[in-house]
């Protein structure tokens, strides 16, 4: 299983600020790739502009040593965000729904907003 990892699931890693439920736990040992995307760096980036996050230095070095493929963000992947329903209207969160969408990725996320989309998900929280 490959596994794209929401934002907030990368952080809560670094950090140690909360650790995730024995089912996301198992799922991240068991993939047979992980990524992150480009998206969330952007995510992080604003949220930390604004002061809602603070941000280490060197969080890339940090997350390309972990062994986690970033993933970038293709054409197909901005638009297909358009066909998506409107249950929650989040850009980042959208654009990592159409990303696990269109490359077959398992998205890890402990947004429960994300269970009314079609796409694979496991609860970080599980």
């Amino acid at each position: 299983m490959r596994l794209l990892l929401d934002t907030h699931v990368v952080l809560w890693q670094l950090e140690g600020a909360q650790a995730m439920g024995p089912r996301a736990q198992e799922a991240i040992q068991r993939a047979t790739e992980l990524l992150f995307s480009v998206v969330s760096f952007a995510e992080i980036g604003i949220k930390a502009a604004v002061g809602r996050l603070v941000v280490p230095g060197d969080l890339h070095q940090q997350i390309v040593h972990s062994g986690v493929r970033i993933l970038g963000l293709a054409p197909d992947h901005g638009l297909a965000v358009g066909a998506l329903p409107m249950h929650h209207r989040d850009p980042f969160d959208r654009l990592l729904i159409s990303q696990a969408r269109a490359e077959d990725l398992t998205l890890l996320s402990a947004d429960a907003r994300i269970r009314n989309y079609d796409v694979a998900l496991i609860d970080a929280g599980s």
